[in-house]
């Protein structure tokens, strides 16, 4: 089954680029079925209460809940002490399987970690190419997941790729998804270097096309088992250990 784990949903408010003022799955949708992806993550576009934007999310999700998953955005500053309770109502409500948070935003913080780990739940933290604070999260959270989106940069920044794929191999929480990364070579690398079980795939959709990212997969020429890994099991894997019953943990 193919998972993509990285695409977004719902109506901003910005209105100052696509990214804040709408993600429309209709032309995904017929694009992914087109592809054979079966199941996909979604999360909001930015937006200035992700509140309000999480639960259109999650109308989304809750009206073909055998075809997607609800990952909850997150903003680290202006969410400060009610990150707890957010995240509570997207696991038990919602039953969301993920966080995300943008640098964009704001830095990622230990509220948003903490939290993370009281619900066993796996962060996709967009880092905008600052690798070094990915140093920081592998050793002060080792339990925690971290899936950095684009190898580290969408902006094609190889300086970005080549550290994240160190950090790849040398940290056991810290993960990546393709969506974006137009050098192939630093997704052969990160695979020959890191392993097929450290990378996910990933569209960024609806603005990148599914199918022109999934063949990317598909190019990279690996043997089955390993492909597997990459276009769903390791998404599975990850949210295999949601805690649902959590209470106050932090």
């Amino acid at each position: 089954m193919i998972i993509d784990c990285h695409c977004h949903a719902g109506k901003g408010e910005g209105l100052t680029s696509p990214w804040d003022t709408r993600a429309s799955l209709k032309l995904y949708m017929l694009r992914a079925a087109k592809a054979g992806i079966k199941r996909t993550a979604l999360w909001a576009t930015f937006h200035s209460d992700y509140n309000i934007a999480n639960r259109e999310v999650a109308r989304i999700v809750a009206s073909r809940p055998h075809r997607f998953y609800g990952f909850a955005c997150i903003h680290p500053k202006r969410d400060r002490g009610r990150i707890y309770m957010m995240i509570k109502e997207a696991v038990k409500a919602y039953s969301f399987c993920g966080i995300k948070v943008h640098r964009h935003d704001a830095y990622i913080t230990r509220e948003v970690c903490e939290v993370a780990r009281c619900f066993s739940l796996p962060v996709v933290y967009d880092v905008m190419g600052e690798i070094a604070i990915v140093e920081l999260l592998a050793q002060e959270y080792p339990d925690v997941p971290f899936i950095i989106p684009h190898l580290g940069s969408f902006t094609d920044d190889w300086k970005a790729h080549l550290f994240l794929i160190d950090q790849l191999v040398r940290h056991r929480n810290i993960y990546t998804d393709t969506s974006g990364v137009r050098r192939f070579d630093f997704l052969v690398q990160a695979v020959q270097r890191a392993g097929a079980k450290k990378i996910l795939f990933g569209s960024d959709g609806p603005w990148l096309h599914p199918a022109v990212e999934l063949k990317k997969i598909f190019a990279l020429g690996l043997p089955r088992s390993e492909e597997q890994l990459i276009l769903g099991k390791n998404f599975l894997r990850l949210i295999s250990r949601i805690q649902t019953k959590k209470d106050i943990c932090i």
